[in-house]
């Protein structure tokens, strides 16, 4: 009663099959892959687009100079 046989799953694919049609679930098949792979690229031109951004931005120069400021209170107007 916990687990499925295969020959359930082939009734559920069977049924499947019969209410979608192969076509429809065709379709659906490749428009996910194609989905997953538009998904793909965007995140490789996501990485190419990070890499370069932190090439071009130079390097934070640290001089070991401390400012020092007084904080003086807002002035209610």
């Amino acid at each position: 009663m916990g687990s499925f046989s295969i020959w359930h799953w082939l009734i559920v694919l069977l049924i499947v099959m019969l209410v979608f049609g192969t076509k429809k679930l065709r379709n659906i098949g490749s428009d996910l892959g194609g989905a997953v792979r538009g998904f793909k690229q965007g995140m490789k031109d996501g990485e190419k687009a990070d890499e370069q951004s932190a090439e071009n931005v130079p390097p934070q120069q640290v001089t070991g100079q401390t400012i020092e400021a007084e904080v003086k209170e807002k002035s209610k107007s």
